[in-house]
Parts: structure tokens; C-alpha cells; sequence
């Protein structure tokens, strides 16, 4: 895990290394155990290291024959099987990277469909000039580029491409409401004018500062299962566990993010069986706030499975405190409140551990969420996300810009033949809310303390070979939705694991209080934020100061959208230092 940086010059000259080592200070948070470059040819690659395999001989750049270079970001998984592939090569490291370094010489771009984890990379072939991008398939990792006075830029976080010095950060107005409607931006355009993401396995061949390929690798490859209920449990049993086992490989401690929920629990059950000693987990909670708190039953779950378990607190003044850091943290801003536990779990998990496993993508892949079960109405009437946040509040100046096309457009795309109208529904949230908001929060807020995240249900096999991600959702929608409870053969499998874990108890989800803290300083925060310069040029200052003294909860919710696209916009686009807590940010403007 580390930040990736680098430049392509259209004229064929060596790029400016003053220009590269900026923009790896501006990722130098993701990796603090080194940094490495290279300038060949028309071509400047770096790295900032964040040491998890092969601690002493793993520094990047990489290289390989004919002065092929590489930096990646992330974690190859199958790197011990794909030696296989590769006999008679002479590796000069134990890096998990370098195995595609030397795939890449024999198969050119083909390469990719070997590689089982989560990745971007960058790769110079010096023999045609030429920079290869990739991004994994289901875009756990990210990676931006943009085209600016005659070179080609990318990066591992937007703000690495500003800080090259050859393009600004100018806001997009029309992402900017999306943003704001759904919490977060779909597609391969950002909220930045001229900055872009690849997509989610999605592979450029640039040459001469241009793009002149574009390729994708689908993450989702069903492997065929139709078996009985009885025969999909020791399938899952056996996917799990080879899924959990890859993604425990590791040089430096590790630990898990308990939530007390079926995802975590099902990981914590499975780490619990593959590891001698106790696994270290984590979990949160909001102490004086009313809400329910899962961290007894994690603890439950945590003794049963004879883990070590972290209890967090997070309260009002850590809510306060944090907030400019996470808008600081969230350069691809996703307004998702998840942002701020998430960004203080991290923060304590790291003083022990360097790498932690996370329950991502299990909703997704086993159909967990609520509006999964009204699937089949949502495709011939009611739609997912038909209403934006802020519809209905008289807040907009101007009606929002278009803010539902990118949505739209990926509903059309989620259609694929031999879906269910359920996978659809799947489909479509992993494609744009998977990758841009659970993923990117996941990434930059656990990478802003220096910490690698490990997605196990995310696991996308390799070389045709569907993984766990492909078994779970080619299933059959009876074995992920039955009696008003979705992720059944999830929840199967875990009452047999652990029947502590409750399992089939109606899960309440996992909610952060912002609302109430809010609401708590409305009357202060009212005009502070009504006066913020990326909201007064959109928004009725009147309705905005209303809002934030209303307290109700879905005006809350409405009211945190605004108090963190407010400090977002003063530090991404006016340029201004995330310090002090969230008053002192908003009073200094």
C-alpha cells in the first residue's frame, strides 16, 4: 500500500523532477517508509512506501528487462502463485510486485487478467516510450489522471496532480450538486474540471502524452454454481476461507475492523480459524448519543472467538475536532457521515497494526442492503435514488445541474443479460456507490494515518476464475434474500460459525449521530456556514441558516451534506489549511 505519482511529456523530453517530487509530497501521507523515482525516456514514475511485503528489499520502482519500470499501490495477493507462471525467471526481490513486472514482459497488457488483489499501477516500457495505467476491477484502490500544458499526469489522490504545478483545481458545478444529492460522484469525471478517474479495472496505453487505448476487466465472473443450499454453504465456507487466507499475507501486524455485524463477524469467525494467536480487532461506538451500540455484541463475538478486542469511543468533540481532517482526507470528496468513525478507527488502529481487514463489498456480493428487496419494483417503476438529499428544502439557487445523469447512465449499463433483477440492482451500486463512496472512504481515510485496508469479499479470482465475489453474486436470489432478511446464505454459514453472532436478528445498521451534534449547535453553526463561500454561490443563504436552526432529521442530514461540502470547498478549492476544529475552519473564512 503507498501513493503513486507521475508525469508523461507529449514532446518526448524527460519530465521535470521538481514537478514529480511534489506531487509525492502530496501523497507522502499514504507511504512514510520511503520514496522512490525514475525518469526514463519521456516518462518520471514515483513512489511513496508504505512497507507491508518484502520490508527490506520491496522499495520502488521496480524493474525488470529492457528497463521496463513499475509503481503500484496496493497488494497483489497471488504473487507466491504466479512464480509459477514464470519459471526460470531470476527475481531480485520478495515484492508482491514484481511477479507482474515480468508477466508484463512475456504478455504485454494481457497480464492483467492474472493478477488477484487490489492495484493501481503505473508501468514504463522503455522500448516504445510507452506508460501503462490499471486500476483492479472493482476499483479498491484509485488512480487519476488529467492532460495539462503537453503532459500527461496521474496520481493516487487528485491533489498530487495540482501540486505538479501545471493545472488548478476548478470545480465542476454539476458534479458539485451530485455530490450533494447523493452523497457522492459517479463515472469517470471528478468534481474537478479536467481531473478523471480510470474506471474500475480499467487499463490506459498512453504514448506521447496522449491516451491511445483504453481497455476493462469486468470484476464480477460467475463461476457456474447450481447446487443446493447445503452445497452453496461448503462452497462459501471453502471461497472464504482461501479469500480471508490471501488477503492475511502480510510481513507486518494486522487486525480487523469489528462492526458486530454479519460482514465483520463472518471475517472475524474465518481469521479466528486460520491464525495461532488471538487477531486484534477493532471496533466503535457513540457513547451518550441514544443510539444503539453493537460494540457489546462485537465484544460477545470478539471473547467467543478468542480475539483481542479495541473499544473506541466517539463522541461529539472528536466529531467537531475531525471534520476538517476528513474533509482534508477526502480530496474526491464522498459526503458520507461513515467518513468520520472510520478516519478515528484508523487513527487508533495504527498505533498497533499496519494492516486491517474490512468488511466491504459484503452487502453488495450477498445482497444485504434494504432496497435490494424491492429489487423487482425498481426496475419497472420505483428507482434506487430517485430523490436527491436536498430536493424539497428550498436550499438551491439554481435548480441542481443534471445531478441524476450519471446515475441514470450507470442504471442502463447495470442491464446485462442473464442478470436477475436483483443482480441488476447489485450491479448498478457497484459500479458507482461501491467504488466512490464506501471504497474511496475506505482508501483515504485509513491511508491519510497510514494504514492498509484489505477487502476480502471483494475478491475477484483471476485468469477467467471467479473468486468469492463472483460465487456470491451469481447465486441464485433465494439464497440471498429469504423471509424479509437479505445475505441469507451469509447469515447461514455464520450461525454455524458462530451462533453467538445472532446472525438472523434484525441488524439496525450502522449510524452516526451527526444530526444530533448538529442540531446541538445549530444556532451557532447557522450563519457560519450560510456565509462559506462554496455555499452562498449556490445556495439561499436564508434556507441555508433555517435549515441548520431546524434540527429535524432529515433536515440533519441535509445540514451535514452542507457543513462538509463548506470545509471541503475552503481547503480544495479556495486553498485554505484544514486547522484548528470545524468552528475555528469556518470562523477564519
Amino acid at each position: 500500500m503507498c501513493g503513486i505519482a507521475g508525469l508523461m511529456r507529449a514532446d518526448g523530453a524527460a519530465p521535470d523532477q521538481a514537478r514529480l517530487a511534489a506531487m509525492l509530497r502530496a501523497v507522502a501521507h499514504r507511504g512514510p517508509d520511503g520514496e522512490g523515482s525514475h525518469i526514463s525516456g519521456s516518462v518520471a514514475l514515483g513512489q511513496a512506501r508504505l512497507a507491508i511485503i518484502d520490508l527490506a528489499g520491496g522499495r520502488q520502482p521496480l524493474f525488470g528487462a529492457d528497463g521496463i519500470a513499475l509503481v503500484a499501490n496496493g497488494e497483489i495477493y497471488n504473487y507466491r502463485e504466479l512464480y509459477d507462471l514464470l519459471p526460470g525467471v531470476s527475481f531480485a526481490t520478495g515484492s508482491d510486485c514484481e511477479p507482474p513486472l515480468h508477466l508484463y514482459h512475456r504478455e504485454g497488457a494481457g497480464f492483467l487478467r492474472h493478477l488477484r488483489g487490489m492495484y493501481a499501477l503505473a508501468l514504463h516500457d522503455p522500448r516504445d516510450d510507452s506508460l501503462l495505467l490499471a486500476r483492479d476491477p472493482f476499483g479498491i484502490k484509485p488512480l487519476y489522471y488529467a492532460e495539462a500544458q503537453g503532459h500527461l499526469l496521474f496520481a493516487s489522490e487528485p491533489a498530487a496532480l495540482f501540486a505538479s504545478g501545471l493545472l488548478a483545481p476548478r470545480l465542476l458545478p454539476h458534479k458539485r450538486d451530485e455530490l450533494l444529492q447523493l452523497q457522492f460522484t459517479t463515472g469517470r469525471d471528478t468534481i474537478f474540471d479536467g481531473v478523471y478517474r480510470l474506471l474500475p479495472g480499467e487499463m490506459l496505453l498512453c504514448r506521447q502524452g496522449r491516451i491511445v487505448q483504453r481497455q476493462r476487466r469486468a470484476a464480477l465472473t460467475r463461476d457456474g454454481f447450481a447446487g443446493d443450499e447445503s452445497a452453496a454453504l461448503a462452497r462459501l465456507d471453502a471461497l472464504l476461507q482461501e479469500s480471508v487466507d490471501l488477503h492475511q499475507r502480510s510481513d507486518v501486524p494486522y487486525g480487523l475492523f469489528l462492526s458486530g455485524g454479519i460482514d465483520s463477524s463472518a471475517l472475524l469467525a474465518m481469521m479466528a480459524r486460520l491464525n495461532p494467536r488471538p487477531v486484534l480487532a477493532y471496533s466503535l461506538g457513540f457513547p451518550d448519543s441514544g443510539l444503539h451500540d453493537e460494540r457489546e455484541l462485537a465484544a460477545i463475538v470478539a471473547r467467543k472467538l478468542g480475539a483481542e478486542h479495541r473499544s473506541v469511543d466517539f463522541t461529539a468533540q472528536d466529531f467537531w475536532q475531525l471534520l476538517p481532517q476528513v474533509a482534508q482526507a477526502m480530496d474526491d470528496p464522498a459526503a458520507d457521515y461513515a467518513c468520520l468513525p472510520t478516519f478515528k478507527l484508523a487513527q487508533f488502529a495504527a498505533r498497533e497494526v499496519k494492516v486491517v481487514l474490512s468488511g466491504e463489498g459484503g452487502d453488495e456480493i450477498f445482497g444485504g442492503y434494504g432496497r435490494y428487496r424491492s429489487a423487482s419494483r425498481w426496475l419497472f417503476g420505483r428507482k434506487m435514488r430517485r430523490k436527491g438529499a436536498l430536493d424539497g428544502l428550498g436550499l438551491f439557487r439554481q435548480p441542481p445541474l443534471a445531478w441524476r445523469q450519471g446515475y441514470a447512465e450507470a442504471e442502463q449499463q447495470a442491464r446485462q443479460p442473464g442478470d436477475s433483477r436483483l443482480q441488476a440492482a447489485q450491479r448498478l451500486d457497484m459500479a458507482d456507490w461501491l467504488p466512490n463512496d464506501l471504497l474511496a472512504k475506505l482508501d483515504r481515510c485509513l491511508m491519510r494515518n497510514a494504514l492498509e485496508g484489505r477487502t476480502p469479499f471483494l475478491d475477484c479470482g483471476q485468469d477467467g476464475v471467479a473468486g468469492l465475489s463472483g460465487f456470491g453474486f451469481g447465486l441464485a436470489d433465494k439464497l440471498k434474500i429469504r423471509n424479509g432478511l437479505g445475505k441469507h446464505l451469509l447469515r447461514t454459514w455464520l450461525a454455524q460459525a458462530v451462533p453467538e453472532a445472532q446472525p438472523f436478528s434484525r441488524k439496525r445498521g450502522f449510524t452516526v449521530p451527526v444530526g444530533q451534534w448538529i442540531a446541538a449547535e445549530g444556532t451557532r453553526l447557522a450563519p457560519l456556514v450560510a456565509a462559506q463561500p462554496g455555499i452562498a454561490e449556490a445556495f439561499q443563504p436564508a434556507a441555508v441558516t433555517a435549515l441548520f436552526r431546524d434540527g429535524a432529521a432529515r433536515q440533519g442530514a441535509a445540514a451535514w451534506a452542507l457543513l462538509f461540502y463548506a470545509l471541503w470547498h475552503q481547503h480544495h478549492i479556495l486553498g485554505r489549511p484544514a486547522e484548528g476544529d470545524a468552528f475555528a475552519m469556518l470562523t477564519a473564512a
